[in-house]
């Protein structure tokens, strides 16, 4: 039977150099083609922005394509507009917050449901850890406790955004990204793809595709770590 979902999960929201999201607005336009108007979910927002602002800042950045946005935290029936959302943004900030935000607004299954419907799904950084297995992988400070690390699974591994390489260079003596992974695996089964900033992943179906101009890197358990050209062909983890 055809999978209709489809999932495009950033690393990042703003590479250097650029504006927000002005670096992949060519594969965000084609990623919700068809669609005029996408649902947001500004709910990783620590408090720096709030989200009226964080809403705002999205629709400017999406009005070249001519996409339109809609805040979630404006809706009085948030499950209600989820299940009628054409497209779906969730976008950076606290991973943890967001997590508990999803739990406490009980938006989980509303937001799997819509996506297994067809509805186009994007997310950066926090937006992008959530669409994991667990957000155990994420860089974020725990400021907030959500009932659970599971999350919405629109893929079956995790994803760790803001991928650093070691620096060979440095005085550094603590634990670099790739080290914290390492430790993840002593107690989890799943892959982890760690996207660099400037990546991102492209889920259409069945079939899974690492694009963008810095690739990443892919971590499974007892095995050497794999580099991910841009281009790369993932589909074997779905």
């Amino acid at each position: 039977m055809h999978d209709p979902r489809r999932v495009l999960l950033l690393s990042t929201s703003t590479v250097h150099g650029s504006g927000f999201l002005e670096y992949c607005l060519p594969v965000i336009a084609n990623h919700f083609a068809g669609r005029d108007r996408i649902l947001f979910v500004p709910y990783a927002s620590p408090g720096g922005l709030p989200h009226d602002e964080y809403t705002e800042l999205v629709s400017r950045a999406l009005d070249p394509v001519e996409i339109g946005v809609e805040g979630i935290h404006a809706s009085s029936d948030p499950a209600r507009a989820m299940r009628e959302a054409q497209g779906i943004f969730i976008g950076g900030g606290n991973t943890f917050l967001l997590l508990r935000e999803l739990y406490e607004r009980e938006l989980l299954d509303p937001i799997r449901d819509r996506v297994e419907a067809g509805a186009p799904y994007m997310g950066s950084s926090a937006g992008s850890n959530v669409a994991g297995a667990t957000i155990g992988t994420t860089n974020d400070m725990p400021i907030v406790h959500p009932p659970a690390f599971e999350a919405l699974g629109l893929v079956p591994f995790n994803i760790n955004p803001h991928y650093l390489d070691p620096d060979p260079g440095s005085k550094h003596m603590g634990e670099t990204r790739e080290t914290r992974i390492r430790e993840f695996h002593v107690q989890n089964p799943q892959p982890v793809v760690g996207l660099r900033e400037g990546a991102w992943l492209a889920r259409a179906g069945d079939r899974l595709t690492l694009e963008g101009s810095r690739g990443g890197r892919l971590f499974r358990p007892d095995q050497e770590a794999e580099e991910l050209l841009p281009g790369s062909d993932l589909s074997y983890l779905l």
